[in-house]
């Protein structure tokens, strides 16, 4: 009875010790995310007019509670792309010591992958709405009406693009590290992507102004990145199966 009682409490204390370290790393992000925040406050003059120098429109504030959004909506967009990479890290370091050394050198790579490809997804979005969609908006005017942005629509409509794209872009990655857990196979992923498709449409449609062409156009990226997911996801795949053969003839 006293040696159960004594595993019992062991593993109360290793939980607790888990826990207690996940904590800490999380304070740690939570710290990163408040620098990166100010960092957005800093620069938010820069990054406004970042947005504004592409467009010849003249943006009317409606309110004064407008501009304050825009300002905390920049930062906090700041604070999560560059808080991004030390998360993933200091999940990373946390589930570190459960992998071996082989899977402690291929996931340490998705940390950068998952950074990068956010960037992109951003910037990605961003060229979408440049040259794409508020052109067509504008077009749609043909010089009847006299054109009239408020500030907060604007930038809204920026984000409602650009944040949507920069999740996408992680789809690829997602897939990859799910199927290493095996939580998903490429099987799944072709089997599903009838219903992907409609889905990533709806959401094209969601993102885009209601004009069938422009929407299929943002759709198009979407899909392309289900079939990059679902490439990735056989190769990951593929190398799992074949690390599982070799352990088997090993034994």
């Amino acid at each position: 009875m006293k040696q159960e009682k004594s595993l019992s409490n062991d593993k109360e204390m290793g939980y607790l010790d888990h826990f207690a370290e996940l904590r800490n790393r999380l304070i740690i992000t939570t710290v990163i995310f408040i620098l990166f925040f100010g960092l957005g406050l800093y620069f938010v003059n820069d990054i406004r007019d970042f947005f504004l120098n592409d467009i010849d429109i003249t943006l009317n504030l409606l309110s004064p509670e407008e501009i304050i959004w825009v300002i905390f909506t920049i930062a906090l967009i700041v604070a999560i792309t560059g808080t991004l990479p030390f998360l993933c890290l200091q999940l990373w370091l946390f589930v570190r010591p459960g992998l071996t050394r082989h899977e402690r050198r291929v996931s340490a790579c998705y940390i950068p992958t998952v950074f990068l490809l956010f960037l992109a997804g951003l910037s990605f979005g961003y060229f979408i709405f440049v040259k794409l969609i508020l052109p067509f908006v504008l077009s749609l005017n043909d010089g009847i009406f006299e054109t009239l942005f408020s500030v907060e629509n604007y930038f809204r409509f920026i984000f409602n693009v650009t944040l949507p794209f920069a999740i996408f872009f992680e789809v690829p990655i997602i897939s990859m590290f799910l199927t290493s857990l095996g939580i998903v196979t490429p099987h799944f992923l072709s089997k599903t992507r009838k219903y992907a498709y409609f889905i990533l449409i709806i959401i094209g449609t969601m993102i885009s102004p209601p004009d069938f062409i422009l929407q299929i156009v943002v759709a198009i990226p979407l899909i392309i990145l289900y079939e990059i997911s679902i490439m990735l996801s056989r190769m990951v795949y593929r190398k799992k199966e074949e690390k599982n053969e070799a352990f088997m003839r090993e034994s």
